[in-house]
């Protein structure tokens, strides 16, 4: 494959690299590419441990926040199960699935779900509110946000209009937690736009004094100079920030993915100033769950009883300002995995953190794409499965099926791994072929990853296996 980014290095570079490790990943027994429900996250370790009770539970509390008692595992709506087509196009939410997760969270004292009128293609509000709305409203906490992407939705009538929506779809009468939703995507010019200057800051102030909005706060994707600008905005109490949510996890902690400043950055200027921090992507869209097989190795020799996810929720839950850290879980067995991370949680030693931000160099030097399957990509105009292919991609990367010529030694067990997995994966009316370059998707990409030309490089790389002409 003609990647010649700095990032990449070859496989046997980075099995050089590794030492004992690599060996050890060895006896690893390696899987295929081609099972897309679990290409996400892989709680391995944990099938035999019994799932703590609710009374295990970690809890957090700020005295700006009311001394609400959070779980420190938030439920992400982001990634609720859906229902497909025969093309494999999401249709709907599965309600009943839907049910069942938070049914199973609730009983495990999981009490902060977080949405969007921008999730499940619409439908995550709703689904939250369905599942909730049997329960009294003072056991769970509801944040949502000004989801107020489209330029249509960036005048004060259509933003506010987004707000009113959301306490229908949700079924209640008053938000917990609010958020202006990606400050920083596209610039600060385009964050002034879409909340300032339409006056809807002004306008949710006025509803957190009526009490319909509890605490308000924003999420953040975005470049240093926005970010500063609200940290300087708050200290001239010109702005006030009650909470933020942060991309946060031990890759970003000294890599800056996806924006141009460190999670460790934004984390100590909120902690200067006592705003309590929401986490969002500690696993980074299931790619710390997924990391290769020779860094899982690693993991594994020094918490062989412990899932791989399980690392980076503890280095979340070990930062002493972090409110509550968020986990999309499609799953039941995620669900599980994740509060075992946190009932109670255990946290990291200093040392323990020095292990993981040298596995986080080590994986960085990976090539991998920085996807984390937010969907905010999609739908594509053509049908591509934006997000679907990169994880397929993603995966045969960390499993070692990425050949790279027909002399390497896997090459043809490789060669089939990643074929057939993308077949399996990808439909093929879906697949990286059809991509015109139109670059719809690429500005609502919060790790700003340049999506047309990764779908070039992977249809390249797909031809050139076909070919055999590596």
């Amino acid at each position: 494959m003609e990647n010649k980014e700095k990032k990449a290095i070859s496989r046997r570079r980075f099995l050089g690299l590794m030492g004992a490790g690599a060996a050890a990943a060895g006896a690893m027994t390696m899987t295929g590419c081609g099972n897309k429900q679990n290409a996400m996250y892989d709680p391995a370790g944990h099938h035999s441990t019994p799932v703590p009770g609710a009374d295990q539970m970690t809890y957090r509390s700020w005295p700006n926040l009311d001394n609400d008692r959070i779980s420190l595992l938030g439920y992400g709506c982001m990634r609720w199960p859906m229902i497909n087509d025969a093309d494999g196009r999401p249709q709907a939410v599965d309600q009943e699935r839907v049910n069942e997760l938070i049914d199973y969270a609730m009983a495990h004292g999981v009490n902060y779900y977080d949405t969007s009128p921008a999730y499940c293609m619409g439908l995550s509000e709703k689904a939250t509110g369905d599942a909730l709305k049997k329960y009294p409203r003072e056991s769970y906490y509801i944040a949502t946000k000004l989801s107020n992407f489209d330029p249509r939705t960036h005048s004060y009538e259509g933003s506010k209009l987004m707000y009113e929506n959301s306490f229908k779809e949700l079924s209640t009468d008053y938000i917990d937690y609010y958020l202006l939703h990606v400050m920083g995507q596209g610039g600060l010019a385009m964050s002034k736009r879409r909340f300032f200057e339409n006056g809807m800051y002004d306008f949710l102030l006025k509803e957190k004094e009526a009490g319909r909005i509890r605490h308000l706060g924003y999420s953040f994707h975005g470049d240093q100079e926005t970010f500063d600008w609200t940290m300087e905005e708050h200290d001239k109490g010109n702005f006030h920030w009650d909470f933020v949510q942060i991309q946060m996890n031990y890759l970003d902690w000294h890599h800056a993915v996806g924006a141009s400043m460190t999670a460790e950055y934004m984390y100590t200027e909120l902690t200067k100033r006592d705003i309590p921090v929401v986490i969002m992507e500690p696993l980074l869209g299931g790619r710390l769950a997924n990391i290769p097989n020779h860094l899982v190795a690693r993991l594994k020799q020094a918490e062989p009883e412990n899932s791989v996810a399980s690392w980076a929720f503890r280095f979340c839950g070990s930062h002493t300002n972090v409110y509550c850290a968020l986990s999309g879980m499609t799953y039941m067995e995620n669900l599980q995995d994740n509060i075992r991370s946190f009932a109670p949680l255990k946290e990291l030693t200093d040392e323990e953190k020095e292990f993981l931000y040298v596995t986080a160099d080590l994986m960085q030097d990976y090539p991998t794409v920085p996807c984390n399957q937010c969907n905010y990509c999609m739908p594509c105009p053509y049908g591509l499965d934006i997000p679907g292919i990169l994880t397929h991609y993603n995966k045969c990367v960390n499993q070692g099926y990425l050949p790279e010529s027909q002399q390497d030694a896997n090459y043809r067990e490789a060669r089939q791994a990643f074929l057939v997995g993308y077949d399996r994966t990808v439909p093929r009316m879906r697949q990286a072929s059809h991509c015109t370059n139109c670059n719809q998707c690429s500005p609502h990409c919060p790790q700003m990853i340049n999506i047309p030309d990764w779908m070039n490089r992977i249809d390249d790389f797909v031809e050139k296996l076909k070919q055999n002409t590596l």
